[in-house]
């Protein structure tokens, strides 16, 4: 039966390599710009009606399609945001034929959705669609624009926020990798927590497209790349100066300027200025006096119609009071209210870039693009998540605190090419990233100024080379074979400054991480696909010298069985299941105010996705995310994964009219989870709802946001915690929480210039 297989399948790839050589071919290349604008489409889908075949426009917003059937055909391209555009061309045998067309923007619509052969990525243009009718006040909060990915912040803002996907806690940044132009956001033996991934130094009005994908599958993204990864690019162009002015209740105020200070449309040079200043007194009890100052500079230029250049420049740095995690005793008991506080919590943080980006076509078959970044980075936090647990005089509070310098170089090369009669693509790239956190620290003190007790302090020195190969094989044109696999290298120092142990130690680690996928495209409306791969979170520096092991790199195994559909023009459908193994998981232990290793781990869930434009003006959409997760090498019953997400759902309607006003209402659930390994405590789950009505024309804009419309009692962030009180004889196990916000009111008004 075997050889009978193996011998069908040979006959077949015979088949299409001799129909491949024999017929008549041709070439399309085109440019597509914005009309408005003149400037190039980059991502936008380009579809041959008669053949199926497809293309993607690159960063010049350039699509190269060979291997045509000489003949005469329509031609559709399609990009969120604008009008479909159709084109009518001839191919001749041995003849490229060469167009320019312009897209008409548009309101949002489904229409410039398509499932293309050529994106390996489904979900990549829904992301797209999503920034256009999601309201968002931070970049940290476009994170929830990726289906079943929630955030929850627990220091008014001035921490990174808290992450959950597919079934993890994902802390600060463990298992989802971050990055913003190709620069890395997670910051790894973070004296906070390991992949931190604090965004606040993007503004949000400068954000342009955001990628993302669930599971270890894409072959660029390494490190952190477990359960997901999210990309942010940033605009090289402003279409308007702005000045933006918005305002709260509690005490909430920000504003925000963009600036166009090179326009060049003869010389394609490009360069803007922006910043924005935001301060908070918030919503609890005790003033949370949060403050935060962002600036950008952002310069680009096209070299030539096939090379770009950009360099950036940013900066952000925030201080802050916090209320900290309150017991659920405290508040039964009247001692403080939901937004009181048992201790006061501070901290501050800066973060400056510097990203240099070049892309080349190199060909008409191949693209290359590269990036170079360094940054300086600066953080200190004050916290007490246990009271008077382990010192009954004094307290436990702690103090986190580091300096680091990182920098790092990417480059990533991509070439289309004809194998055995059938198409091929090689995707190839290399990079390294080096860091050095300075006076990485964990201390026991006193009002913050007294340092009782030393519990950390070194510095870690710790580099990452990479190196992977991807090949894309089109079976056929709407048949696609992705097989690839990545190296990582990693060489880990601490050098340990504590008086008891004061040493230097280094180990070196490395990994390959294989990755395949299969996917199968009917025409432009289904896809079906199959995906396994591998992928890695590294552990701290200081936990790698002094354990010595091969787990530093914990692999994940996970495969996706999934489905995208577009059964009408007006509607996207999208369903996966999937399984995740992870070697080893990382657990917060909150009385140390750190994050343990524990064994394995196996999850499985379903996730499913739907974009429905009910009418020309009124969108709705909805995520719904079921995992189950559970520890395999522990006994039933003691095997929860605490606080890892059981059920999600977010979802909503919005509203965008003619006369320049729109409108929307959404809503995001969390089910109970567990929050410890029997499930005896309970993490409380939530359901919130925000609106949002807004009115634009060309010069201006104005916006109301209320956030929590039905003032709903909801916990942001829980934890499961050993506390005890000044007055209590004994400890307490039990949940501590930050409360969510109450209703909220934002107004804002925007100024175009």
């Amino acid at each position: 039966m075997k050889a009978i297989c193996t011998r069908l399948s040979l006959t077949f790839i015979a088949i299409l390599i001799s129909l491949s050589a024999y017929a008549h071919t041709g070439s399309v290349k085109g440019i597509v710009r914005d009309e408005a604008t003149n400037k190039p489409v980059e991502g936008a889908s380009v579809h041959i009606n008669e053949t199926n075949q497809t293309a993607t426009t690159n960063a010049f917003g350039v699509f190269f399609m060979k291997g045509v059937k000489e003949g005469a055909y329509t031609l559709t391209i399609t990009y969120v945001g604008f009008d479909p555009h159709e084109e009518t061309i001839t191919v001749e045998d041995g003849v490229t034929f060469e167009f320019s067309t312009k897209l008409r923007s548009t309101t949002v619509n489904l229409d410039g959705v398509t499932i293309n052969a050529d994106k390996a990525l489904l979900h990549s243009s829904v992301s797209g669609l999503d920034l256009k009718t999601r309201p968002v006040n931070t970049t940290q909060d476009m994170l929830r624009l990726v289906p079943g990915l929630f955030i929850a912040q627990h220091q008014g803002g001035g921490k990174a926020e808290q992450m959950f996907l597919r079934g993890f806690d994902i802390d600060h940044g463990t298992d989802v990798n971050v990055s913003v132009d190709g620069m890395p956001v997670n910051m790894v033996s973070h004296a906070h927590g390991q992949g931190y991934a604090d965004l606040h130094f993007v503004l949000p009005e400068l954000v342009d497209k955001m990628d993302f994908g669930k599971g270890p599958y894409q072959i660029d993204k390494g490190n952190l790349a477990t359960a997901g990864w999210v990309e942010f690019k940033t605009r090289n162009y402003l279409d308007n100066s702005f000045v933006k002015l918005e305002g709260g209740n509690f005490g909430y105020a920000r504003t925000a300027v963009g600036i166009n200070i090179l326009d060049n449309k003869e010389s394609n040079q490009n360069a803007y200025v922006a910043g924005e200043y935001s301060y908070n007194k918030g919503y609890f009890d005790a003033p949370q006096d949060f403050n935060r100052i962002n600036l950008t500079g952002k310069y680009s230029t096209r070299i030539s119609n096939t090379k770009l250049f950009s360099v950036t420049l940013s900066g952000f740095r925030s201080n802050w009071d916090a209320s900290g995690q309150i017991p659920e005793r405290a508040v039964e008991n009247g001692s403080i209210s939901r937004f009181g506080e048992i201790e006061k919590e501070n901290g501050k943080t800066s973060r400056y870039n510097l990203n240099l980006q070049y892309s080349q076509t190199i060909s008409d078959h191949s693209n290359f693009k590269t990036n170079l970044y360094t940054g300086y980075y600066d953080f200190e936090l004050y916290s007490n998540f246990t009271f008077f647990l382990k010192d009954s005089i004094n307290g436990d509070r702690i103090r986190q605190k580091e300096k680091r310098f990182l920098a790092g170089y990417n480059a990533d090369y991509t070439t289309d090419y004809t194998l055995a009669g059938l198409k091929a693509r090689t995707q190839a790239g290399v990079g390294v990233r080096f860091d050095n956190s300075m006076d990485n620290e964990l201390s026991h003190v006193q009002f913050n100024e007294t340092t009782l007790q030393q519990l950390a302090n070194g510095d870690v020195y710790e580099t990452n080379m990479f190196a992977y190969i991807n090949e894309s094989i089109y079976l056929t044109p709407q048949l696609v074979l992705n097989a690839g696999t990545r190296f990582d290298y990693f060489i880990h120092t601490y050098n340990n400054q504590l008086p008891t142990d004061m040493s230097m130690k280094t180990f070196n680690a490395n990994t390959f991480s294989p990755k395949v996928g299969l996917y199968y495209n009917f025409s432009n409306n289904a896809r079906i696909y199959a995906n396994y791969g591998t992928g890695f979170h590294s552990n701290d520096t200081r936990v790698v010298v002094a354990q010595q092991a091969a787990t530093i790199l914990p692999k994940a195994h996970s495969f996706d069985l999934g489905v995208g559909l577009k059964p009408f023009k007006k509607l996207l459908l999208s369903a996966a299941v999937w399984r995740l193994d992870l070697q080893q998981e990382f657990v917060y232990v909150g009385d140390e105010a750190v994050v343990e290793l524990s064994g394995p781990t196996r999850r499985m869930g379903i996730d499913f996705s739907a974009r429905y434009e009910i009418l020309k003006w009124l969108y709705a959409d909805a995520d719904v995310n079921y995992t189950h997760g559970r520890a395999i090498q522990e006994p039933e019953g003691a095997d929860y994964i605490p606080l890892a997400p059981v059920f999600t759902s977010i979802g909503g309607l919005t509203a965008k009219l003619k006369n320049g006003f729109s409108a929307g209402i959404r809503y995001r659930y969390m089910a109970d989870r567990p929050a410890n390994e029997d499930n005896s405590v309970i993490a409380h789950g939530y359901n919130v709802f925000d609106a949002t009505v807004n009115y634009s024309r060309k010069r201006y804009e104005f916006g109301l946001q209320v956030q929590n419309l039905f003032n709903a009692e909801w916990n942001e962030a829980q934890f499961d915690t050993e506390t005890r009180l000044r007055y209590e004889a004994a400890p307490v196990s039990e949940i501590c929480f930050t409360p969510g916000t109450p209703l909220f009111f934002k107004l804002s008004a925007t100024y175009k210039f």
